[in-house]
């Protein structure tokens, strides 16, 4: 039996949120998925259209400690909605068939229930018509293609409820090996790059500061950020059986300030503390310095009351990548944001 739904009844969100915590290495083991899958762990192949065979690791860049994903400065900007991927030899996609009860998506908004229609159209060679346009048909194969090298391929979703994930409406069809489809949707590089964006974790911006617990009023807090700890972060994403990767770099730039009141001065006043040539961000406080203009800082100008102020301290994060056919360019700067409690003392002097 087939469904055709206009949401998915066995399939939730794929959290595209692989563990990049790890040194650099393979990370996720080969696929994404949290929603519902058909087949089981190891060698078999899943059923499940929000499965994903894309490999990602990170290749360089510091690792380790807190550390979360990137948000695009760009609201309109999102990760590829939909593609297609290899799923099947001819081999494996009769073992599927033979090994179990037959349930599972032949399309991301397509379900098949039963064995009859997968043996109807991939091993007696029965036309279906493509999901995407019921007048656009899909000319059926023998015996499952086996003998011939190649790969069934499926279209992959990272969240089934997009609207724009119903553009992949192809069902499961065949490519030669060493061959990527030439119809829309089909992976490329920078749809890899697009992919990887939403794989890069980066540290938590853990801002020093002087004086470290309290400030006061009138008088500079100054911020840095050591050298070492915001480094490039490099991931790469790759799509087993098309020889397909993109490198996507992330790069720091800029830190941001916001004290969490209007009642403070940030230095510099646009809040924005540049990158220093050696990676390092501000200047750490020496002794004699309380008074001085930091280069990156703030100064309160009124005490809290009992409740903090938040002190917010963003980095943003300049995107690049790089893909296989030596293709390049940028994506939408990414920032990560952090918030720490700032208590402000009325005192007018202090021994710093």
């Amino acid at each position: 039996m087939r469904s055709r739904h206009a949401l998915p009844v066995t399939i939730t969100s794929l959290a595209l949120a692989l563990l990049l915590a790890a040194p650099a290495g393979a990370v996720g083991g080969g696929g994404t998925n949290t929603g519902t899958q058909s087949g089981s762990h190891g060698k078999d192949i899943y059923a499940s259209a929000t499965y994903s065979r894309i490999k990602v690791r990170q290749v360089s860049g510091p690792t380790g400690g807190k550390r979360g994903n990137l948000s695009s400065v760009d609201v309109n900007w999102k990760p590829p909605a939909c593609w297609y991927e290899p799923v099947f030899t001819g081999e494996e996609l009769k073992g599927f068939v033979d090994r179990t009860d037959g349930n599972g998506d032949v399309g991301i908004h397509e379900s098949w229930f039963g064995k009859g229609l997968w043996t109807d159209h991939y091993r007696d060679g029965k036309p279906e018509n493509n999901f995407d346009d019921a007048s656009s048909t899909a000319v059926g194969y023998k015996h499952y293609n086996i003998g011939k090298d190649g790969y069934f391929w499926r279209s992959v979703a990272p969240d089934a409820g997009d609207p724009q994930s119903w553009d992949c409406g192809r069902i499961m069809f065949w490519q030669d090996a060493g061959e990527v489809p030439r119809i829309p949707h089909a992976p490329t590089p920078r749809m890899l790059a697009e992919y990887a964006y939403n794989q890069v974790k980066v540290p938590d911006t853990e801002i020093e500061l002087k004086p470290e617990t309290r400030s006061t009023v009138n008088l500079p807090t100054w911020v840095w950020l050591d050298k070492g700890t915001f480094r490039d972060i490099k991931v790469r994403a790759e799509l087993p059986h098309t020889n397909l990767w993109a490198e996507t770099t992330a790069k720091p730039v800029a830190l941001h300030l916001e004290p969490g009141t209007d009642d403070a001065t940030t230095y510099p006043a646009s809040g924005d503390c540049t990158i220093n040539k050696d990676g390092s961000i501000g200047t750490p406080y020496k002794q004699g310095d309380a008074e001085k203009t930091p280069p990156c800082g703030v100064t309160y100008l009124r005490a809290t009351d009992g409740r903090p102020y938040q002190l917010k301290a963003s980095i943003t994060w300049q995107i690049t990548w790089q893909g296989s056919d030596g293709s390049d360019g940028d994506l939408p700067d990414g920032t990560f944001e952090t918030t720490q409690d700032m208590n402000v003392q009325e005192i007018q002097s202090i021994n710093r």
